[in-house]
């Protein structure tokens, strides 16, 4: 089907549907054919929830991560400096 830009600002839910049913839907401005409505593939569908929170259970810090000696071996490495000749 084809419908012109104001059907398909008024309309937009229901030409969804209908694209998402397996529609072809193209929207015309000033009677020629500007652009088309298609469906987004499953997997590239993501939501905020797959993304937030993806890594738990994937990290591991360890029990010792702010002692006095861990500090110390992190301050020495970024102060080393290395010949690279």
């Amino acid at each position: 089907m084809e419908v012109n830009v104001h059907h398909a600002k008024t309309h937009l839910s229901k030409l969804i549907a209908a694209v998402e049913n397996g529609e072809e839907v193209i929207i015309a401005r000033a009677g020629k054919p500007a652009v088309k409505l298609v469906v987004v593939p499953v997997e590239s569908k993501k939501s905020r929830r797959h993304l937030l929170g993806s890594g738990i259970g994937k990290l591991w810090m360890a029990d010792d991560f702010d002692s006095a000696e861990t500090k110390q071996q992190i301050s020495d490495l970024f102060h080393e400096t290395k010949n690279f000749e």
